[in-house]
């Protein structure tokens, strides 16, 4: 017991070391965004214009379009990379030959560590103009009636391709806390839903409500992996303040705009504290996307003890 309890003691200096980091740098930017909140106030987050100029009463900042372009390009990289996880945890379990196996799963974890700026090079030179000419340009002819299919792509530079992107990069993330989890399901718990008659679509289907939980943080992974996504999302999105639900349309992100400006936002009196607050509401994006999963796991775990 006393050995538990030392160890105990010890884990403590790194959970207050890991506790003074985050509220460090969530310190650092609350006070170097206070000059832009205190001037522009709420409307900083509410209005979409970038305005700099060198004299600083001439300079207007609002970044409604660049957080619209994060959540959004994220939600279209988690709407297309969620089933594409599942399906291939799946299919790597329970179908894939042994002797591809463990092909697939090294493929998997190498996309997983390839650099970011490769994803954004082979986006701009190949992604986006395939889904601008195969995908894009069809749609629009055929569909444009609809506000979705509306924007005219173009360049093929949008936040549909932004999302395509996104969702090749992070499928890795959610498919390995997938797979793993749907892996180490209990071989008894399988044969158990076999015995009853089940198919192999239905003994799946209950399968993988059993690790839901996995799901659930995988999912949380992946759009945080996409929100916080830099150097490939500003090579395909377009970066222009543009508000809009268009898929066809340019447009920018929290963090393609803090790329692409904090050059040279020292010249002006107001960019760079801007900067700190859009990457605040970053912060914020994170902080309720967990909260929500939390909910989520939670809501899952009483109704599995009920």
């Amino acid at each position: 017991m006393r050995k538990v309890e030392s160890f105990k003691i010890a884990t403590y200096p790194a959970v207050i070391i890991v506790f003074l980091l985050f509220a460090g740098m969530l310190f650092v930017y609350f006070t170097n965004a206070l000059p832009a909140l205190h001037r522009y106030g709420l409307d900083l987050y509410l209005k979409n214009v970038w305005r700099a100029a060198e004299e600083p009463s001439e300079e207007v900042y609002g970044i409604a379009a660049a957080i619209w372009g994060s959540v959004y390009t994220s939600l279209i990289a988690i709407l297309i990379a969620l089933p594409l996880s599942v399906a291939y945890s799946v299919f790597v379990v329970d179908y894939a030959p042994k002797r591809l196996k463990n092909a697939f799963i090294i493929l998997s974890d190498v996309m997983a560590g390839l650099p970011t700026i490769i994803y954004g090079i082979w986006g701009a030179f190949f992604l986006v103009p395939f889904l601008r000419d195969w995908i894009m340009k069809p749609l629009y002819d055929h569909l444009s009636f609809i506000p979705l299919f509306s924007y005219p792509p173009v360049g093929g530079y949008s936040y549909l391709s932004a999302g395509v992107l996104l969702a090749i990069m992070v499928t890795p993330f959610a498919s390995a806390i997938i797979r793993e989890a749907y892996n180490m399901v209990p071989f008894t718990y399988r044969e158990a839903i076999y015995s009853l008659g089940a198919t192999r679509y239905e003994a799946t289907k209950l399968l993988l409500g059993y690790i839901k939980p996995a799901i659930v943080s995988g999912t949380i992974l992946a759009f945080g992996r996409a929100v916080g996504e830099t150097v490939a999302v500003s090579l395909v999105i377009g970066n222009t303040f543009n508000l809009t639900t268009a898929l066809f349309a340019p447009g920018y992100t929290v963090s393609s705009l803090i790329a692409n400006q904090f050059g040279n936002a020292f010249i002006y009196e107001y960019m760079t504290s801007t900067l700190f607050a859009a990457g605040l509401i970053l912060f914020v994006i994170g902080l309720a996307v967990n909260v929500v999963g939390l909910k989520m796991l939670k809501r899952w775990e009483r109704n599995v003890s009920i």
